[in-house]
Formats: structure tokens, sequence, C-alpha cells
């Protein structure tokens, strides 16, 4: 065999290899960030809902204080438009 042809292989054969594992460290930063990316919107969503949600207890423990076990009351509060309660439904 030609040491030429084998120097040549082994030449292509290792850039093929450095390629290769190039593209695939880009796809994985780029796999990365969509990943960090998606777990901050819903990072920020959780916190919005968990602001609500606090915001509801507090008007409804507001409520209960004013109302007393035999005072006749008007129905509790609404929860806010916004938070979602779609886990709790059944």
């Amino acid at each position: 065999m030609d040491v030429g042809a084998m120097v040549g292989g082994i030449a292509a054969l290792v850039v093929g290899v450095l390629g290769w594992t190039q593209s695939r460290a880009t796809n994985r930063r780029s796999d990365f960030q969509t990943i960090t990316d998606r777990l901050d919107a819903e990072v920020k969503e959780e916190r919005t809902q968990r602001k609500l949600l606090t915001r509801a207890y507090l008007d409804l423990w507001g409520w209960a204080r004013k109302v007393g076990p035999d005072t006749p009351a008007g129905p509790a509060p609404d929860p806010p438009v916004d938070l979602d309660m779609t886990p709790w439904k059944l």
C-alpha cells in the first residue's frame, strides 16, 4: 500500500471525526440554550401563578377573619381572573 494514500486516509478520517464532534458540541449548546429558555419561561409563569394564588389566599383569609361562625355572610371572594386553577379542578 502506498504510504501517501494511508496518510491521506488517516488525515481525512481525523478531519471527519473532528468535524463530527464539533457539530455534536454545537448541537448540545443549542439544545442546552433551548432547555434553559424553556425553564426560564416556566419559572416566570410559576412565580406569577404563586403571587396570584398567595393573593387569593390572603383575600380569603381576610374575608374569613371578618366573618364569624354565626355571622351571615355573602359568598367568598372569587380568585383573581388570571389565576389558573385547572390543576385543582376535578
